[in-house]
């Protein structure tokens, strides 16, 4: 039979505000850094004990600068780490020294619980259970190991359909009840973690995004336990469950009759499987161990600072970004700009083959086109919302200068980088704002203003690389006379190729760069 709970994922939206908080204020161990099994770009990492121990990983996918969710029916609403009895006080000092607002202590099912709130607004339960010792202590330089979290305590689901929920709890993953307090049902394992089972009828609806809880996941002892309770779920007619090897442990995934998503997770292999105790936690991992996707990942992933480390401060501008910083930064600074569609990151990995020691700035465009970014409106595949052009120019213009000083970069050592729509709209800025650009990359580009302004562009050295097969090639040639009347230097170059980025653009941009500096 199953036995209690393997661990429980969640979602956040801003990975250094995450490591901070449940590494350095809760004291867990950062046990393992991944890109994600059902999407590699998109960063996991997993807390728990001093091995990552089974039943006591709280893992988290991050959704950097994601939309927020919202708790309701159907959703894990809370989630409860076990600490002794005895250590209220020290976590509710603890609490209020690090400025956070708990609420309590107060007492639920005769334990005494603090109460606090991630940076996400996930509730976060500090509960005595004098009987879940931990399976691998674990304790930080400022947390005594009398005071450290142990492991999960468990979780509190709102469901409208409790007794449903509950039923199937107790038939195919191992629970029991074991009390009843108004509203709320509470359910154990044997190992002693519990569930709570809260009636939720007449709540708001959940929201999927950052802040909340994406699943629980319970634990099997092996593969044939897992394929049993696959073959017991499937006999009930339940949800679809297919099984996945999540390099770690494999599992299935089945939704509740409330909606709440479960995962069975087998014990084995576990974190250790690819790493010494000792280091475990200390680098990235891609989830096929591909070496050429694990480089890539290491630019896409957001970068992060363990506790007492040096980092990067992200500052309140115009337009969502991303850093990247590498191990030896030789000065240079690449701003970004992805095409229609993409994202922040897109541009990183081609930026980061072109000069490995360069600071990468990747930025992500305010106008949406069927909830996708672009730099402006698009009327049409040729035409385009000249006011919008105008407002976004500016407001870039403003993100750089608030960039340079916020994050102390040198201006004279700035090179831009746009693919597509965001060549399109650096094209535009030479004319709207000429003071901004001194250097640029303009990657599948064409002239997107209908009557630019007079605008001296002599200081500008603009390289253009377009497409052979392209069907925007046609206009790189119309957008570097443009320039060029402006009174830029610009080297127009083509390459085989059609719309798409390619690796051929990478020696080009390196030889421009060259004869540049």
């Amino acid at each position: 039979m199953v036995a209690g709970i393997h661990h429980i994922t969640l979602i956040t939206r801003k990975v250094q505000a995450n490591v901070d908080f449940y590494a350095g204020f809760l004291g867990l161990r950062l046990v393992k850094r991944t890109g994600g099994f059902e999407d590699a770009t998109q960063l996991h990492l997993l807390y728990g004990d001093a091995k990552g121990s089974p039943g006591s990983l709280i893992t988290f996918l991050v959704w950097e600068d994601g939309a927020p969710g919202r708790a309701g029916v159907g959703q894990v609403g809370e989630i409860s780490l076990a600490i002794d009895p005895m250590s209220i006080g020290f976590w509710l000092t603890r609490a209020l020294s690090a400025g956070l607002k708990p609420e309590g202590p107060s007492e639920e099912f005769g334990e005494p619980v603090l109460r606090l709130k991630d940076p996400d607004g996930v509730i976060v339960k500090l509960v005595g259970a004098a009987e879940l010792p931990s399976a691998a202590p674990w304790a930080s330089d400022k947390i005594p190991p009398e005071h450290a979290i142990r492991r999960i305590r468990g979780a509190t689901l709102f469901s409208e359909t409790p007794k449903q929920t509950q039923n199937l709890l107790v038939k195919h993953f191992g629970y029991r009840p074991q009390a009843v307090n108004g509203a709320i049902s509470r359910l154990v394992a044997m190992p002693g973690d519990i569930l709570d089972i809260r009636d939720a009828s007449g709540f708001w609806a959940s929201a999927p995004g950052t802040g909340t809880v994406d699943h629980v996941a319970f634990r099997a002892a092996d593969d044939a336990e897992l394929q049993s309770v696959h073959d017991g779920l499937q006999a009930l007619n339940s949800s679809p469950t297919v099984t996945h090897d999540r390099k770690y442990f494999r599992s299935l995934y089945v939704r509740e009759p409330g909606g709440i998503l479960f995962e069975l997770a087998t014990d084995a292999p576990g974190p250790l499987v690819d790493e010494d105790e000792a280091t475990l936690g200390t680098r990235l991992f891609a989830p096929d161990d591909n070496p050429e996707r694990l480089a890539e990942l290491n630019v896409i992933l957001p970068q992060f600072s363990m506790p007492g480390e040096p980092r990067v401060i992200y500052r309140d501008l115009p337009f969502i970004h991303r850093f990247f910083t590498p191990q030896e930064p030789n000065g240079n600074t690449f701003i970004l700009l992805h095409g229609s569609g993409a994202s922040e990151t897109t541009m990183l990995p081609i930026a980061h083959k072109v000069d490995a020691e360069a600071t990468l700035l990747g930025a992500r465009g305010r106008a949406l086109e069927e909830g996708s970014p672009r730099w402006y409106r698009r009327i049409s595949p040729f035409s385009f919302d000249q006011a919008d052009i105008a407002r976004e120019a500016e407001a870039f213009a403003a993100f750089v200068d608030g960039a340079i000083q916020a994050y102390s970069l040198d201006p004279e050592r700035i090179v831009y980088i746009g693919y597509s729509n965001g060549a399109n709209l650096l094209n535009a800025m030479l004319s709207l704002q000429p003071h901004v650009i001194r250097r640029a990359v303009l990657l599948r580009s064409m002239a997107v203003l209908t009557d630019p302004p007079p605008a001296d562009m002599s200081g500008a050295d603009v390289l253009i690389i377009a497409g052979e097969k392209d069907m925007y090639g046609p206009y790189s040639q119309p957008l570097a006379e443009r320039l060029r009347a402006g009174g830029a230097t610009v080297n127009l170059q083509t390459i085989p190729y059609g719309h798409e980025l390619a690796e051929a653009d990478v020696p080009l941009i390196q030889a421009w760069l060259k004869r540049s500096n």
